[in-house]
């Protein structure tokens, strides 16, 4: 039985067939026999379930199985799968300028949405560097860092989450675009355990002086979903200060709201060199940006051609879906609504400590964590609530976390049946 269609983005789950369904099963097949393994985590016939269409916090399967987005698509979907807004703006852009001309060519919203991400950037005379991903916007950052300090080396934690890309560089021919960042990254980054002492950080600074850049996420997203001690980010703020150390940091997933603020890095009174944004930016349109202060960005100064662009960068579709997004964020108080269902989906969480198998329970606003004592327990949990119709992936560094992301817009409804559902998974 098919869906007929989400008449809106506030239902309950309804599981009419087990996933993976009969359609999906034939789907996940040919996509196993299409695609490269790696690319699609799906196993055929065994987890395959398949997104056919999604609204505000649900998602209807190919075989018609309604859920609760509780990972709001990696965090993409802030303001909800389909916002109305979103989907307003795109189109009304796509009647008039589908493709610019990347770093050659500006066009308007590519101007609106730079002032407008200046407007809400957390440190002083902010600049914008757009990215077409999160990875993208990394790497940029540790390129910015590198080409102002003029010392290739990075500071860099455990666990943490940055990105798969390899870079290109390697192989491109021509030397402007290549020798700056020529010395790979990789024989240069030194790592610490995330959250380790001020002392610890500052021997390091001062044993490794090639160390310009320091990269952090002020939550450890995917790879655990873990705050730092109290006053952590502020510490390393300011010996990155003291030892000229560029600090880029990683709010690709916890920026524009996620956590009950724009930025947590200035709810933790940490004013940044540069931020890496992305994910709900762009409202489920691919695109990114590093936000950095003037004298830093200006490193990118040069008379050529940019060197380090992309055909598809600033992209005006992308563009009209974030300013729509950001507008949604702001007008919608969803910010606030983070920090008002998050505290109230947390206290609906924390009796699961006397779970059995449950070794911590940890979040703030609409970023929560349920950690198991194993990743068989924890893909277990997963696989259950799936089957009732709740969407929550288990990861994290050793597989034992289940994160839980949902939509900013996710109603009391939906959010007490997660955690009904959560709390009768979990007490068998």
């Amino acid at each position: 039985m098919r869906s007929q269609g989400l008449e809106s983005g506030s239902l309950l789950p309804e599981i009419l067939t087990p996933p993976p369904g009969p359609r999906a099963r034939v789907m996940a097949g040919r996509l196993e026999a299409s695609e490269a393994p790696g690319i699609n985590t799906l196993v055929a016939g065994a987890t395959a379930m398949i997104w056919d269409e999604a609204l505000g916090s649900n998602v209807v399967d190919v075989d018609g199985n309604r859920y609760i987005d509780l990972t709001a698509g990696f965090g993409v979907a802030a303001v909800g799968h389909r916002h109305p807004a979103v989907v307003t703006a795109v189109r009304e852009q796509a009647e008039q300028l589908v493709h610019g001309l990347g770093d050659v060519y500006a066009h308007p919203v590519r101007l609106e949405l730079a002032e407008r991400l200046c407007s809400l950037a957390p440190l002083a005379d902010p600049r914008v560097y757009f990215a077409v991903s999160g990875a993208d916007a990394v790497e940029i950052a540790l390129k910015t860092g590198r080409l102002h300090s003029g010392r290739p080396g990075v500071l860099a934690f455990e666990p943490a989450y940055h990105g798969t890309t390899l870079g290109a560089l390697a192989a491109t021919a021509r030397p402007a675009f290549r020798e700056p960042f020529a010395q790979p990254l990789e024989e240069l980054v030194h790592r610490l355990p995330y959250g380790a002492s001020p002392e610890r950080i500052a021997e390091l600074f001062e044993r490794q002086s090639d160390i310009g850049t320091c990269l952090v996420e002020p939550v450890i997203g995917r790879e655990a979903t873990r705050w730092p001690p109290s006053g952590w980010l502020a510490d390393l703020a300011e010996l990155c200060r003291r030892h000229e150390v560029v600090l880029a940091i990683d709010e690709i997933f916890t920026g524009f709201g996620r956590c009950g603020a724009w930025f947590v890095c200035r709810e933790a009174g940490v004013e940044p060199d540069l931020v890496c944004c992305g994910k709900a930016l762009g409202g489920g349109f691919p695109i990114a940006a590093v936000l950095g202060r003037k004298d830093v960005m200006d490193a990118w100064r040069s008379d050529g051609e940019a060197r380090h662009t992309a055909t598809f960068v600033a992209h005006p579709l992308a563009c009209a879906a974030a300013l729509a997004t950001l507008e949604v964020i702001e007008t919608e108080d969803l910010i606030d609504r983070a920090r008002t269902m998050g505290d109230r989906f947390g206290q609906t969480l924390e009796p699961l400590r006397d779970r059995p198998g449950v070794t911590d329970i940890r979040g703030q606003g609409l970023l929560r964590a349920i950690e198991l004592d194993s990743p068989d327990r924890a893909h277990t949990l997963s696989h259950s609530l799936l089957h009732r119709g709740l969407i929550a992936l288990a990861g994290g560094a050793t597989g034992t976390v289940l994160q839980l992301s949902p939509p900013l817009v996710i109603t009391e409804e939906q959010l007490d049946h997660a955690a009904a559902t959560l709390h009768e998974v979990l007490a068998n």
